[in-house]
């Protein structure tokens, strides 16, 4: 069985959110031509093909060698969150269950009154940033500590040893990000 060119150009044009009628005034053909190659009925010329790859655009080796998304959960409700913390006084609630093959991790991070990310400080291969939303965040990077509210953010290398603490009296949530994904 060939390669189905009709069917893999109408998932990508599809991807793209774009429809017949916006991909062929893109690529600067007809409709019908659009049409009729997502149909099977006509079978484009190379360069035809590549006007129309043009549009999107997408090269001619992606076209026929990449795999298409898989369709991957692209929204998530809030409880859809998954949550990776074992302790009552820390909640890491990460966006997409498995991160195995992902480059970032994005969690929602809740911290009790005085909850501690422990005394042995973390690292990892890493680069780790966040906004606090509500609360109070003490961050310690290295030997620089420092108090954080709501709207105040950081940016680390995750190499450099560090820790979290809420030194308020009300849950303290932030959103985190990771590169690549460390826990």
């Amino acid at each position: 069985m060939g390669f189905d060119v009709g069917n893999r150009l109408a998932k990508i044009r599809k991807l793209y959110g774009f429809s017949q009628r916006e991909l062929a005034k893109r690529a600067g053909v007809t409709n019908g031509i659009i049409s009729m190659i997502e149909k099977n009925r006509n079978s484009p010329s190379i360069a035809t093909l590549k006007k129309i790859l043009d549009g999107i655009p997408i090269s001619m080796a992606d076209f026929f060698t990449h795999d298409l998304p898989t369709g991957d959960q692209v929204f998530f409700s809030a409880d859809e969150l998954t949550e990776i913390s074992s302790s009552e006084l820390i909640s890491y609630r990460q966006i997409g269950g498995n991160i195995n093959d992902k480059a970032m991790q994005v969690m929602h991070e809740t911290l009790l009154p005085g909850a501690d990310t422990g005394n042995e400080m973390y690292r990892h291969e890493s680069e780790e940033s966040g906004v606090v939303i509500k609360g109070q965040l003490e961050l310690t990077v290295g030997n620089t500590t420092r108090i954080l509210g709501e709207g105040d953010a950081y940016y680390f290398n995750s190499r450099l040893p560090h820790r979290f603490r809420n030194p308020g009296d009300a849950p303290c949530e932030f959103i985190s990000a990771c590169s690549p994904p460390s826990f």
